[in-house]
C-alpha cells in the first residue's frame, strides 16, 4: 500500500493539503497519516484541530512513500522544525517529497531544490535559507514537479494535488478528469 505523511505546525494552512489527502485516501486508497512537532494536536490558520498520528522525530523514512509539508507562517520564523536530515534521508530512499507554500522553505533549507526545477509563493521568499537553486526557480500559478519533488504557491492545491499524485506514479484519465473538475471553476466567466 502508499503511504503518505503530511507534516503539520502550529498554524498550518489547513486548505492546502485537504484536497490531496482526502482524494488519495478516499479514491486512491492511499494511507495517509500526519505528523507535528512532538507530535502535539496544532491549530491550523482556520482553526482545525488536528491530533496527528505521529512525531516528526517518528517519521521512518522506510514505511513511506511521500513525505509533504503544510504550509503555514511557523516556516518563515525561528520555531519552525528543523527537517533538513528528514527531507535528505527521504529523498536519498527515493521517496517522494511536496512542500506547498511556505513548506517550501523545508525543502529549500535542506538543499534539495539547489539542483531541480520549482516554484515558491515568489522568489523572494527563498534567499534566506541559503538554497543556491535560485536559477531553477519557475516563477508559476501552478505547482511544479522534478524528479520526485513536488513544490508550489500556497494558492495551488489542486496542482500540488497532481504533482504528488504523479510523483508516486498515480497520473492517468482519471486524476486528469478530476483535475478538469476543479479546473472548470477558473475557466468560468
Amino acid at each position: 500500500m502508499t503511504r503518505i505523511v503530511t507534516i503539520l505546525t502550529p498554524g498550518f494552512a489547513d486548505w492546502e493539503t485537504a484536497l490531496l489527502n482526502a482524494g488519495a485516501r478516499e479514491y486512491y486508497r492511499i494511507e495517509t497519516s500526519f505528523a507535528s512537532p512532538g507530535g502535539e494536536m496544532v491549530t491550523s490558520a482556520g482553526g482545525l484541530r488536528v491530533m496527528p498520528q505521529m512525531a516528526i522525530e517518528e517519521i521512518d523514512v522506510d514505511q513511506m512513500d511521500a513525505v509533504l509539508v503544510n504550509g503555514g507562517t511557523i516556516w518563515t520564523t525561528p520555531e519552525a522544525p528543523d527537517l533538513a536530515d528528514l527531507l535528505r534521508s527521504a529523498y536519498a530512499a527515493g521517496k517522494s517529497l511536496g512542500g506547498i507554500c511556505d513548506g517550501v522553505l523545508a525543502l529549500a533549507r535542506a538543499g534539495l531544490l539547489d539542483g531541480v526545477s520549482h516554484t515558491a509563493n515568489g522568489p523572494e521568499s527563498l534567499p534566506d535559507t541559503l538554497y543556491g537553486g535560485s536559477a531553477h526557480f519557475i516563477a508559476s500559478p501552478r505547482a511544479v514537479l522534478d524528479r520526485r519533488i513536488a513544490t508550489a504557491p500556497g494558492t495551488a492545491p489542486v496542482s500540488f494535488m497532481s504533482a504528488v499524485l504523479e510523483s508516486l506514479g498515480l497520473r492517468n484519465g482519471d486524476l486528469d478528469f478530476y483535475l478538469g473538475l476543479y479546473g472548470a471553476e477558473h475557466q468560468a466567466t
